[in-house]
């Protein structure tokens, strides 16, 4: 695979985290130049500015109300509006290939976050697995559900390094088979039938990948390889994300630089609501599992050293970003930008967000701990998640393709008809979909999972909850807690830590307190009463640190 280019700068670190497409939204240093891959697949050709006017909506007017479908449009419209028909849907033809979403790689978990003591309940589409590492360390991936009276294995617990089930005390080996049923007689065989279904599954790059086919054997060549992350002295910070609404839409908003300058507005130094404008876009490449091409900024076209980004997307759900970047002392830097998505459930999705490079931290960069980077990547998706849950929620009431529905314009939206596109040639070998032109919806709607015994049993068998629902520790889709901590190693063992902290400073200042009161020295008074005030600082430092991991973001202009 050739390195793409996509943004560094000396703050790309921490921009990384909070920005899918912050390469546009980076300050270009003058001691910097970038240089291009020498790839014959693609061909940096940049189209001629795109005539951008503020009059970008089809109209269709009947009474009161106005409908944004690009149907029939006006003279002034079409050199704003993507087509929504091509010439061979206009002829009744549509390109239709071979697809079965079961035999494709999904990204399952990072393996650094794998616990070591205890099962992990996850799912891909409506399947759910059950993922743990045996009493060797190897990671094994079952369905999550006993073939005794369908417990969820995830509820269980490791024992002697087999997968104990908590409802009946049966215990599986690594190859699914049943080696343990405490109520069997003394000298009765197991029967060969108590066992579980086992899936394929492969540690690559620091990702645990899932085949979710039983009856094609696994093809390796389909796991996705990234060169960059074989670099010598590349790092990366990676984070996880339980999201509430489908791997579709969340794709869709990764591809969507546009949005970036409004909704994340100040977020950080990169992102400003006056820096939004006009976009240009150049698709370079279609295949049967995805599309590539550049995209910037229009108003940046003919400066000097100006780059493009370039995007790829691939099946079934990988999108990254990539570039090379050459310094001031002439040593070449690598900066990737990977998105996994996980398809969890109707209207649900786990996002693997991985960003690297080969520069090292420089300045106030080095001494930024992770998890603050990653509380606020927590923010940027917190920003998106109300519009994204409720343009989930639109396309489930009025069961139309997108075509019918989005008004996709020339200068912000190519990435998303491109998307859908895509959908309508692979749409009719996945669980559902919602494509441009083409709609498939799941035969069992979303609500029926949250019916009081689908949403009990959704819940309380999840991580962190394992059996009740209450309080921070309560899986909720709107927690923060629940959405990432839970998930990161470093994240959950930080807040463990600030609460220790806390509980520890704030006993020392009750008790310096209470020193205070009884010694008469007014030296020994004032030393004490200091070192209460110190402690109380402490404690609320811990406090914020904290809030800051499990409370979620809320908008200024909103008044609660």
């Amino acid at each position: 695979m050739h390195p793409t280019p996509f943004s560094s700068q000396k703050s790309l670190t921490i921009m990384a985290l909070q920005q899918p497409f912050l390469s546009e939204l980076l300050l270009h240093s003058s001691s910097i130049r970038t240089t291009l891959p020498k790839s014959s697949l693609f061909s940096l050709q940049i189209p001629q500015r795109f005539n951008l006017y503020l009059q970008n909506k089809q109209i269709k007017k009947q009474g009161t109300s106005c409908y944004a479908i690009a149907e029939n449009l006006e003279a002034e419209d079409q050199s704003l509006i993507l087509e929504n028909s091509s010439l061979d849907e206009l002829r009744g033809q549509r390109e239709i290939v071979g697809y079965d979403w079961t035999e494709e790689w999904y990204p399952l978990y990072l393996t650094k976050n794998v616990p070591n003591d205890a099962p992990l309940g996850l799912t891909v589409f409506d399947k759910q697995v059950v993922l743990y590492k045996d009493g060797s360390g190897e990671l094994r991936c079952f369905e999550d559900r006993c073939p005794h009276r369908l417990a969820k294995l995830s509820e269980g617990q490791l024992y002697d390094g087999k997968l104990e089930c908590l409802y009946h005390g049966w215990q599986f080996d690594g190859d699914g088979k049943c080696v343990k049923i405490p109520q069997l007689p003394e000298n009765a065989k197991i029967p060969r039938s108590a066992c579980t279904k086992t899936y394929e599954i492969r540690d690559s790059q620091g990702v645990v990948w899932i085949w979710m086919s039983h009856g094609t054997p696994p093809n390796i060549n389909k796991i996705p390889w990234f060169e960059n992350f074989e670099r010598k002295g590349f790092r990366d910070i990676s984070t996880i994300h339980e999201l509430p609404y489908d791997h579709s839409i969340l794709l869709e908003n990764l591809m969507d630089p546009a949005h970036v300058p409004i909704s994340h507005d100040r977020t950080d130094f990169t992102a400003k609501r006056e820096d939004a404008g006009p976009l240009f876009f150049e698709v370079t490449e279609r295949t049967n599992r995805g599309f590539a091409g550049w995209w910037g900024k229009e108003r940046d076209q003919g400066k000097a050293n100006y780059t493009p980004n370039f995007l790829r997307f691939e099946s079934p759900c990988v999108l990254q970003n990539n570039r090379e970047i050459v310094d001031e002392s002439g040593e070449k830097h690598y900066f990737s930008g990977l998105f996994l998505c996980r398809p969890s459930g109707q209207g649900k999705s786990m996002l693997i967000v991985r960003f690297g490079n080969t520069r090292k931290r420089t300045g106030i960069l080095k001494f930024i701990p992770n998890w603050f980077l990653h509380q606020n990547a927590s923010k940027v998706f917190e920003q998106d998640m109300g519009f994204l849950s409720s343009q989930n929620e639109i396309l489930m009431k009025e069961k139309v393709p997108t075509k019918k529905l989005y008004l996709n314009l020339k200068s912000s939206d190519t990435w998303v008809a491109e998307y859908r596109k895509w959908m309508d040639k692979v749409g009719h070998g996945m669980p559902y979909h919602f494509g441009h032109s083409t709609i498939f919806l799941p035969q069992q709607p979303a609500v029926v999972e949250h019916a009081p015994a689908g949403f009990v049993a959704n819940f309380s068998a999840a991580q962190p909850a394992k059996g009740g629902i209450g309080g921070i520790y309560a899986p909720n889709p709107a927690n923060r807690y629940f959405r990432h901590v839970v998930h990161c190693r470093d994240c959950s063992n930080v807040v463990k830590a600030f609460e220790t902290w806390k509980k520890a400073l704030s006993v020392i200042a009750l008790v310096s307190t209470a020193f205070a009161i009884l010694v008469s020295g007014r030296q020994w008074k004032a030393l004490l009463l200091l070192s209460t005030s110190l402690c109380l600082a402490g404690a609320y430092a811990c406090s914020t640190a904290i809030a800051m991991n499990t409370t979620n973001f809320i908008r200024t202009h909103r008044r609660l």
